[in-house]
């Protein structure tokens, strides 16, 4: 994709007009509906803005790859179209690859920052595998292991409407929107942007995560000048849904200020 072709995506935006905007950017797989347990709380204190990637949802699904670039400028185009100068981000997997790349091409457009099972680097022999997989045997061919990852095995035994809830998700998403995505977290390495982040950061872990390590949060921790360390004790990769009382006070408590 050029840099000039940004996908016009589709959002929803909640809340009071003058109150300090929060964007939140789901996972590969999903729709802003991932965030469905957070928004009631913090809708109340934010103009709250939820979006699909590119590929996802009711967003458009230009033919891959796609790289982290293109889903950044998608949101940026998203946030300049809404007249929003200045924002918090808060995006899980890769919604914070994006918001990684956010806060580091355009830092002045970034308030706050939330990084929720993400990284930096994925792997990318994975998602090359997966991208092609995806292509030739549809996104049901890999769902059962996703979820897998998404959920600890005492969720998905404990609240199985909520897993196939999230499986219904995944199986939505538009194979080769999801396969131009794999590409871009296997392109992906967002490393030597860290040190140019500058946005008050968190970093939150699940603490059962096998996709983005509680390790691998450390690290990125300690390459963003002030970020700080949340680990969600119970949580596999979609931590925000797994325990969704204990990742929307944590969100909460590092906005207040902006607020």
């Amino acid at each position: 994709m050029t840099e000039e072709a940004v996908a016009e995506l589709d959002y929803l935006l909640e809340g009071s007009q003058d109150a300090p905007v929060l964007v939140f950017s789901n996972s590969l797989g999903t729709t802003l509906g991932m965030w469905d347990d957070q928004a009631p709380a913090l809708r109340e204190r934010f103009r709250l803005l939820r979006y699909d990637h590119r590929g996802h949802g009711g967003s458009p699904v230009p033919p891959g790859p796609y790289r982290i670039e293109d889903l950044g400028r998608d949101a940026l185009a998203m946030l300049d179209d809404l007249g929003i100068e200045r924002a918090s981000f808060c995006g899980l997997s890769i919604g914070g690859a994006v918001g990684m790349w956010l806060a580091s091409e355009v830092p002045e457009r970034i308030e706050r920052l939330v990084l929720c099972c993400t990284a930096p680097r994925f792997d990318s022999d994975t998602y090359d595998a997966r991208a092609r997989k995806v292509r030739a045997e549809g996104i049901g061919s890999i769902a059962d292991a996703v979820l897998e990852r998404w959920f600890t095995p005492e969720f998905r035994a404990a609240r199985p409407e909520t897993v196939e809830w999230a499986g219904r998700m995944l199986h939505a998403t538009p194979d080769e929107g999801y396969a131009g995505c794999c590409e871009a977290l296997r392109d992906a390495d967002l490393t030597n942007r860290l040190k140019d982040i500058h946005a008050t950061t968190l970093v939150v872990a699940g603490a059962e995560d096998p996709v983005s390590t509680v390790d691998g949060a450390e690290s990125m921790r300690d390459s963003i000048s002030g970020a700080r360390l949340v680990v969600i004790e119970g949580a596999a990769h979609l931590a925000n849904v797994e325990q969704p009382e204990a990742v929307t006070r944590e969100i909460l408590a590092h906005l207040e200020e902006v607020r």
